[in-house]
C-alpha cells in the first residue's frame, strides 16, 4: 500500500497536488495511507512514496471545502477528502448531495474549522514584548482546536504589518519580523508580560456590558471559557455576571420616567391596545366600529365588517380579515374561503349558526389590479390596532374556546404567529385562560397548488374542527 506524506507546512498545497496525481492515474481510495507530518505510518504500509503526477479538473466547491478541511484534527481527513474527490469524478452533482453521508461529515469539519478560525481572529490577544525598537515587537498565545495557524497567518500579517509579532501555538509558531512571516515548531506557552493598556481596554469592556441583555448560554456558546485565560478582560466577567441582576434593577430605577417626545405614537398605540370599548351588546360595537379609524385599512375598505353569531356562543371562529365579498356584504365568511368553512363544518357537525365568526381585521386590505382587488396580508401595526374589537367581541361572548384559523388569527389571539403549520391542531391559552385550538386557515386550502399536498391539508383542517366539535361536547356547559 503506497503511503502519502503530507507536510505540516505547505499542507493544502501538498495535499491537492497529491491527490490529483493519485485520481490521475486512477488509484482508488483504499490503497492509499495518508500520512500526516512525522506521524508513524501502517506497521504493514510500503515506505512513504513521492505522490504520482498528473493534472484533473476538479469542481470549485470541492476545492472551497478542501481549503478548510486540510486543517482539521482529525487525522481521517486526507483520507476523506480523497475518497469525496474520487465518487465526484463519477457524480458531477455529489457536492450538492445533501444527503451523502461523506459530504455531510466534511461539511461538519469545514464547518468546525471555520468556527475555530472565526475564534483565534476574535480572542488572540498580542502583549507588547519590546517597544525600544524601530519596530514594536509583541507576543501572542492560542490554543486553536485545529492546524490552523499556518493559514490564518497572512491575515495577522496584513491587519498587523506595522508590528513585528510571534503568535505561539501548541502546534506551530507563526513569525513576522521585518514584514517576513515565516513558521517554526510548537512550543508551550511562553511568559508574556502584562500590558499596559489591558487595564484600558477590561474598562472599557466593563462599560459596554449590558447587564440587562445578559444571557450566559448564549454568551459562552460565542465566547467559551476556554479562551477566557488568555483574554485579560475575561477577568471581569465573573463579577459582571454575578451582579447582573442588581445592575439592571439599577438601570431601571435611574430610567427617566417620561417618555422621549418620539414615543408618542408608540404611547397612544398602547392606550388603544389596552382600553375597550364601552360598548355592552354587539349591536352598539357594530355602531362604534362604524366609525374606526385606528389604522389606515378604513380609508379603501367599503365598510367594516364585524363578526355575527349568537351572543352565548361557546365557540368564537376567528380568521384573518374580510376578503372582497365580505367587504362588499358586509358579513364575514361570506366568500369562497367561508364557503369551503362552511362546508367541511358541516360535513364534521359544527353548526356555524351556533358559533360566532370574526376576524382578527375589521377591514378589508388589498392591491387594485385594474378591476380586481387582490388580497394583502395584515401586517403587525394592523393586526395590533384591530385586536381592540376583537377583544371586545370576545368580552361580550365570553366563548369557551376560540378556533383561531391562520396566522393572523394566532397572532392576535395568542401574540404570536410563527409556525402555525407546526401548532395546528394544538390547543393553547389566552392571557385570562381561555382554550384556543389552532389550525389552517380555508383560504390555504384554495391555493395549495399541489393536489396531493391540498387533499393532506383538508384533511388536517377537517381533523381540527372534529377536535372543536369533541373539545365542546366534553366541555358543555
Amino acid at each position: 500500500m503506497p503511503t502519502v506524506a503530507v507536510p505540516e507546512l505547505g499542507t493544502f498545497a501538498a495535499w491537492r497536488d497529491a491527490a490529483r496525481g493519485c485520481l490521475a492515474v486512477a488509484v482508488p481510495p483504499e490503497d492509499i495511507l495518508w500520512q500526516y507530518g512525522d506521524a508513524a505510518g501502517d506497521l504493514f504500509a510500503e515506505a512513504p512514496v513521492a505522490p504520482p503526477t498528473g493534472t484533473v479538473t476538479v469542481p470549485r466547491a470541492f476545492v472551497e471545502l478542501a481549503q478548510n478541511v486540510v486543517w482539521h484534527s482529525d487525522p481521517e481527513r486526507f483520507a476523506r477528502l480523497y475518497a469525496l474527490l474520487w465518487q465526484a469524478k463519477d457524480r458531477p452533482g455529489l457536492m450538492s448531495d445533501r444527503g451523502d453521508a461523506g459530504l455531510a461529515k466534511l461539511r461538519e469539519m469545514e464547518k468546525s474549522v471555520t468556527r475555530d478560525k472565526h475564534k483565534m481572529k476574535a480572542f488572540l490577544r498580542f502583549r507588547e514584548i519590546d517597544a525600544t525598537g524601530p519596530r514594536r515587537r509583541f507576543a501572542a498565545w492560542f490554543e486553536p482546536s485545529h492546524h490552523i495557524t499556518e493559514p490564518l497567518a497572512p491575515f495577522f500579517a496584513r491587519r498587523f504589518g506595522d508590528m513585528d509579532w510571534i503568535i505561539a501555538t501548541p502546534d506551530r509558531t507563526a513569525i513576522f519580523m521585518d514584514g517576513d512571516l515565516s513558521f517554526a515548531a510548537g512550543q508551550p506557552k511562553p511568559p508574556l508580560p502584562e500590558d499596559a493598556t489591558e487595564a484600558l481596554w477590561s474598562t472599557y469592556f466593563r462599560n459596554i456590558f449590558n447587564p440587562a441583555r445578559l444571557k450566559i448560554k448564549a454568551m459562552q456558546a460565542e465566547m467559551p471559557k476556554k479562551y477566557w485565560k488568555n483574554m485579560p478582560e475575561a477577568a471581569a466577567i465573573p463579577e459582571m455576571i454575578a451582579t447582573a441582576e442588581a445592575r439592571a434593577r439599577q438601570m431601571q430605577l435611574a430610567a427617566p420616567t417620561l417618555a422621549p417626545a418620539r414615543a408618542g405614537k408608540i404611547t397612544e398605540r398602547l392606550r388603544m391596545t389596552d382600553d375597550t370599548p364601552a360598548a355592552t351588546d354587539l349591536d352598539a360595537l357594530q355602531r362604534e366600529a362604524a366609525g374606526c379609524t385606528r389604522c389606515p385599512l378604513y380609508s379603501d375598505a367599503t365598510q367594516v365588517v364585524m363578526g355575527e353569531g349568537p351572543r352565548d356562543a361557546p365557540l368564537m371562529v376567528v380568521g384573518e380579515q374580510p376578503g372582497d365579498q365580505e367587504d362588499l356584504a358586509g358579513r364575514p365568511f361570506v366568500g369562497p374561503a367561508g364557503q369551503l368553512f362552511d362546508r367541511i363544518a358541516g360535513e364534521v357537525g359544527l353548526d356555524r349558526d351556533a358559533a360566532f365568526v370574526t376576524n382578527a381585521v375589521k377591514h378589508f386590505k388589498f392591491q387594485a389590479r385594474g378591476k380586481r382587488r387582490i388580497h394583502q396580508k395584515p401586517d403587525a401595526g394592523e393586526v395590533t390596532a384591530c385586536r381592540w374589537w376583537l377583544e371586545a367581541e370576545r368580552n361580550l361572548i365570553k366563548p369557551r374556546l376560540i378556533l383561531a384559523m391562520g396566522a393572523t388569527a394566532a397572532a392576535s389571539v395568542t401574540g404570536r404567529g410563527q409556525g402555525i403549520m407546526k401548532r395546528r391542531g394544538t390547543f393553547e391559552e389566552t392571557e385570562d385562560g381561555t382554550q384556543v385550538l389552532l389550525t389552517l386557515h380555508p383560504s390555504y386550502l384554495l391555493r395549495v397548488p399541489n393536489e396531493q399536498a391540498r387533499q393532506a391539508a383538508t384533511r388536517d383542517f377537517r381533523a381540527d374542527l372534529e377536535q372543536a366539535v369533541h373539545w365542546l361536547a366534553d366541555h358543555a356547559a
